[in-house]
């Protein structure tokens, strides 16, 4: 596996808060200032996030291209500036917080950043750079081509995780051990979810061919408890979850959990 980057240097197997800690008194406040600093302050060190850009260049936390689902105001992110967006509140109690802001507030978190749209990615590679954030930040995309850009620009400082084209490659080289395809695929991380349609991605076999190339294996969205000790006994290497505080529970039953 890759150890020389800062960002791996975290507890093992990682537990990742997916959009924050947003359960209990936090429920819909996924992706808030406010759901990431009660996920560190219950013990989490990796925080799974999401990022948009505004139509003047800053990069905002929100999953959705839209603001209707999650907050009070409605329309395209990309459409509109940051005066306009910053005013529009989540579940309607807290603004929607800037990436630099969550830097800032955590500065000794970790964060693995789905970068959302092809406007997001020269300037959240900026912010990177202008906040020296390169060890505890690793990209994300559904995108291979936002990857490549997101490479081309930042350089190999930046960490990245395999695009599906990669995934591809991996998982078929779980198929054809002896047919070494790791000039094929980019990425330090395989970020995936158990199943894709009717095919099964993690598999014991996926998992040993990410091993013989170097990379781990992160599985989302895992939410029962049953299913995370069944994955972690496959020796998947990080687990995304919506529910933080039943991952705790599960790491810490098996010694897994940091002190």
């Amino acid at each position: 596996m890759r150890t020389d980057h800062p960002y791996l240097s975290g507890p093992f197997p990682r537990a990742f808060a997916h959009r924050g800690w947003h359960v209990d008194e936090l429920d819909g406040m996924e992706n808030s200032l406010s759901s990431f600093r009660r996920a560190v302050a219950e013990g989490y060190q990796y925080l799974e996030t999401d990022v948009h850009a505004t139509s003047d260049g800053v990069v905002v936390v929100h999953h959705d291209a839209r603001l209707d689902r999650t907050t009070d105001k409605v329309g395209l992110i990309g459409k509109q500036t940051w005066r306009t967006v910053s005013q529009a509140k989540i579940d309607g109690r807290e603004p929607l917080a800037r990436l630099e802001d969550l830097l800032e507030e955590l500065p000794e978190a970790r964060f693995n950043v789905d970068v959302k749209s092809a406007r997001a990615v020269a300037p959240f590679v900026d912010v990177i750079e202008r906040m020296g954030a390169h060890d505890r930040v690793a990209a994300a995309s559904f995108s291979d081509a936002r990857l490549a850009r997101l490479r081309r620009l930042a350089g190999p400082k930046l960490l990245t995780a395999m695009g599906p084209r990669s995934v591809a490659v991996l998982w078929g080289n779980g198929w054809t051990p002896l047919l070494r395809l790791d000039f094929l695929h980019r990425g330090a991380m395989a970020q995936v979810p158990v199943d894709q349609g009717r095919l099964t991605v993690v598999t014991s076999s996926f998992v040993r061919a990410a091993e013989r190339a170097g990379v781990e294996v992160h599985t989302w969205t895992i939410n029962d408890q049953a299913e995370m000790r069944r994955l972690l006994d496959l020796g998947v290497h990080g687990i995304v979850t919506d529910r933080p505080d039943l991952l705790r529970d599960v790491l810490k039953e098996r010694g897994a959990w940091p002190a």
